[in-house]
């Protein structure tokens, strides 16, 4: 495969012959550039829709057709996805000429001399001169990528000549630096090496005539090209300040490389680099949790700053974090070390004085600085230069909010290290011969760290030198959570995940060490502010609201959207070594934490299923004391429950954990419309046998018995399981007809009436017949519109299926119309897809087809993925019978889509659908 965004773009087989490419200007070109050109390979489906064709209204279907052409010439689906509205394109990266470019280009970052000459110059091979990237793309989006493209190109030539200069390769300066000034004689810094190179050889008058001519032609000189010419009239330069006898270099050592930072090392670095180029101060603020890799990131930037400092380089380690029995570092003594390494002429006393000779000393000098474990803003905010070329490098547990208050301060905030960089840095121990049968628990031990760069440490400390064996005893330890954190602890090495968490635990509030504790019994993965906020009531006087605020300032806790998360670690450190005072001082603390969690969780659901499904009922009761984050709408509680699934899921778990009968049975009913929708029948067949037991031991009446069998036969149903989903419904009809008030009435109409669709399916139709009339009865008697018309629909076709059209086209237009006063916005979608089948049958082709666009039109805002893909299926297949072929190629495009939304197997049948159309 190879990708090409570096002239005219170009996608396909690196091989043209071995299958489809596509190139030029063509749409599939210019969505790859796009997502080429994005940052992450990401951009969202509305925005890629608007950059493709500008002005125009949002058609998905188009999109999908381009997406489905571009697939076609990567030749894997899974590199181009859509996923939660944005467009993701996951092509290996050595497999695209942009992204070759860029990754020698950062390559050559931690080199010097003429290495660094030679990377830089490897990357630029990727990029050949002369080559426009994104040639032919003419909308507004891709001349704005294509100037920023070329400033990324103008900026790695001028770096090549830094190399070059710093390298001493004096003959390719003087070749390179005519050529290129003739090319480009606008920029300044290429006049300027020109001047360097070449100046001393041209005449006075040819030089001044030079000089004038390029002043007239673009602009007055820079700092830097006013000084070479100034060398080269005989004047003296400015002095920088005094020249230093002694250049101060107190880095420590590089260390083991960095790994899966790439990104961040970037950042950090060309912060600095483009802040230093405007001579303005520069700090950099590296945050993140305990042990996440802070001081490394920050050494590896210095080291490959260092040149670009001549002054020196400071380093301090300020201690914020040292454990217990050490302070950390006083200011005032930090900066006597500081001063030390520079000519200073009065002795200063006290820190005012002292950080005022500090600023003195920088305002005239380039220094780095790197200043390591910072306990807080005051312990820094003396040691900062106030004018000048120099910059800090400050890492620190605490997210320093006075320094993050200025927005001349770039914060970085580390994250988890992905699943490839934590292999990569566990496999460097191991021997090659021992990676295979080590895979498995590599694999393992890889996501019990999740992406911690400390454990990951320790775990590679506990198995060097003996790796098989180690290994697979390190696995068995850290599968036991009880021993996990015992496990990531190497006495030899001082290395323990233990020992680096407590020390940022033990300096939180009391209220804030409750609160972690809290959120660890939180079965998470993640919590939202309104659930932080409900914990309060579990604990007397606990302010969660500030409780939470301190976490996260302890970077203990981290927050995505509104949502907070904990690492796994810091979740079974705080339930394994944190004890709250209010678990010694409140017996039923732990307990009515519990409670708060899951009756939150239940409200929320339930909150959300009123949109999927509002004809269900569940005795979930009023909130009490919960927060209710009420959706505004089908989609706003799609939404949240996308977001919160996984804490949901987790939360039946710890509701089964904890014997609470209660939400054991009701939150899986309250989510099981959702996971319908989403297609997530195996969580809804596992929890909602659970809820069923649960319902009959906590004696909850027959009517609600009968529903969680009839949710679990829905369940069945949906994968195909009939004769099971028969048997829940028999037991359904059973308990409902064990109560004769009108609930007890709607509950029997509903088991029948999913039971006749049941035995329609077995084959069993004279008995799904009299199911669906027996349900009508019952929904007529209680003037249940909606269900009327579901059963009325239902017989509609069992006769369909017999070929008597004319007897189901009156039962389902009377169906449509019953359904049609009601708000029942599913029963329509069904109703209009079944009459839909009946008038295509009947040779009232035009009329159908359009029926079947009104049902996959409402089951798509409905968010009914399964629903969807069976009516478009229909659809496609009536499409192809009229010959509208790319309007069934459309359909089943979406097909496609929505069945690697579910994570369908059977995507194949539909792809050949495809190719057999085209």
């Amino acid at each position: 495969m190879d990708g090409r965004v570096l002239g005219v773009v170009t996608v396909g087989p690196a091989d043209s012959s071995d299958g489809p490419i596509v190139m030029g200007t063509t749409r599939p070109a210019a969505l790859f550039a796009l997502l080429v050109t994005s940052a992450e390979g990401r951009c969202p489906v509305s925005e890629t829709f608007d950059f493709l064709w500008p002005g125009s209204e949002f058609a998905r279907n188009r999109l999908d057709r381009v997406m489905s052409d571009l697939r076609r010439a990567l030749r894997n689906n899974g590199f181009l996805t859509t996923e939660s509205g944005v467009c993701t394109l996951r092509l290996p990266r050595e497999q695209i000429d942009l992204y070759r470019f860029r990754d020698l280009l950062r390559s050559a970052e931690s080199l010097s001399g003429k290495d660094k000459f030679e990377a830089i110059s490897a990357a630029l091979t990727q990029w050949p001169h002369g080559l426009v990237p994104l040639s032919g793309l003419e909308d507004q989006w891709a001349a704005v990528r294509r100037e920023e493209l070329r400033r990324e190109w103008l900026k790695t030539l001028q770096a090549q000549f830094e190399a070059a200069l710093r390298a001493g390769l004096d003959e390719w300066l003087h070749i390179e630096s005519e050529r290129w000034y003739h090319d480009l004689p606008e920029e300044p810094w290429l006049f300027r090496y020109y001047l360097m190179q070449h100046g001393g050889t041209l005449s006075p008058s040819k030089l001044k005539r030079a000089i004038r001519r390029w002043t007239d032609r673009f602009r007055q000189p820079d700092d830097k090209l006013q000084a070479v010419i100034d060398r080269l009239h005989g004047k003296v330069p400015s002095p920088r300040g005094l020249v230093l006898a002694h250049v101060p270099n107190q880095l420590p050592p590089l260390g083991r490389p960095v790994l899966g930072r790439g990104v961040e090392l970037h950042q950090v670095v060309e912060t600095v680099r483009r802040r230093q180029e405007s001579g303005r101060p520069t700090v950099v603020v590296i945050s993140g949790m305990p042990g996440i890799g802070k001081s490394l990131l920050a050494n590896h930037a210095a080291h490959q700053l260092r040149e670009a400092f001549p002054d020196g380089v400071l380093f301090a380690e300020l201690g914020g974090f040292a454990g217990p029995g050490t302070r950390p570092a006083d200011p005032e003594s930090v900066i006597d070390g500081f001063l030390a390494e520079f000519p200073v002429p009065a002795s200063p006393v006290g820190l005012a004085q002292k950080t005022t000779a500090l600023r003195s000393v920088l305002a005239n000098r380039s220094v780095l600085i790197v200043l390591d474990d910072a306990w807080d803003d005051q312990q820094v905010l003396p040691l900062l230069p106030g004018t000048g070329a120099s910059a800090v490098l400050i890492t620190s547990r605490r997210r320093l909010e006075a320094l993050r208050a200025d927005p001349q301060v770039k914060e970085v905030l580390l994250g988890e290290l992905d699943d490839e960089a934590s292999t990569e840095l566990l496999q460097e121990r191991i021997p090659q011969a021992h990676r295979g049968k080590t895979a498995r628990e590599v694999k393992a031990i890889v996501e019990f760290c999740r992406g911690h760069p400390l454990a990951l440490s320790v775990t590679v400390r506990r198995f060097d030198g003996h790796a098989f064996a180690a290994i697979n005893h390190l696995h068995r330890q850290l599968k036991v959570e009880e021993k996990r954190l015992d496990a990531l602890d190497h006495q030899p090495s001082q290395l323990s995940v233990t020992a680096a968490l407590a020390c940022s635990v033990n300096a939180l509030s009391e209220q804030a060490r409750c609160l972690l504790w809290q959120l660890a019994i939180h079965p998470g993965p993640s919590i939202s502010w309104s659930a932080v906020l409900d914990l309060g009531p579990a604990g007397e006087e606990l302010h969660a609201d500030r409780a939470a605020g301190e976490l996260l300032t302890a970077n203990l806790v981290e927050l995505w959207s509104d949502r907070y998360r904990l690492h796994d670690l810091v979740r079974t450190f705080a339930r394994q070594r944190v004890r709250p005072e209010a678990l010694d001082s409140d017996a039923g603390f732990e307990e009515a934490t519990v409670r708060q969690v899951l009756e939150h969780q239940l409200q929320n659901v339930w909150a959300c299923d009123q949109w999927l499904d509002g004809q269900r009922s569940l005795p979930v009761g009023e909130p009490y004391e919960i927060t209710v984050d009420r959706p505004e709408g089908l989609e706003d509680a799609l939404a949240m429950l996308d977001d919160s699934y996984d804490e949901v899921l987790r939360g039946i778990e710890l509701s089964i954990e904890r014997g609470s009968r209660r939400h054991t049975w009701l939150l899986p009913m309250a989510l099981v419309t959702y996971q319908w929708r989403r297609h997530r029948l195996r969580d809804a067949q596992r929890f909602l046998i659970l809820a069923g037991e649960a319902a009959e031991q906590s004696g909850a009446p027959p009517v609600d018995r009968a529903m969680t069998h009839r949710m679990l036969a829905g369940t069945y149903w949906h994968q195909g399981q009939f004769d099971l989903a028969a048997n829940q419904l028999v037991r359904a009809v059973l308990l409902s007809e064990q109560d004769s008030s009108a609930r007890g009435r709607l509950s029997l109409a509903r088991s029948r009436h999913t039971l006749a669709l049941t035995r329609r399916k077995q084959g069993r139709e004279g008995e799904a017949e009299q199911d669906h009339r027996s349900a009508l009865e019952v929904y007529r008697e209680l003037s249940d519109a909606a269900g009327a018309a579901a059963a009325l629909n239902g017989l509609g076709t069992i006769h369909h299926d017999r070929g008597e059209d004319d007897e189901a086209l009156v039962l389902c237009t009377e169906a449509l119309d019953l359904v049609r006063e009601t708000t029942d916005r599913r029963g329509l979608a069904d109703v209009l897809r079944t009459l839909a089948g009946i008038r295509f049958a009947m040779g009232d082709r035009e009329p159908a087809l359009e029926l079947f666009r009104q049902s996959v039109v409402i089951y798509r805002e409905l968010g009914s993925w399964i629903e969807e893909d069976r009516a478009l299926s229909l659809q496609a297949d009536a499409l192809v019978v009229v010959g509208r072929k790319a309007d069934a190629v459309a359909a089943l495009e979406r097909v496609m889509v929505l069945r690697e939304l579910m994570g369908a197997t059977d995507l194949a049948e539909v792809r050949d659908r495809l190719e057999s159309l085209r």
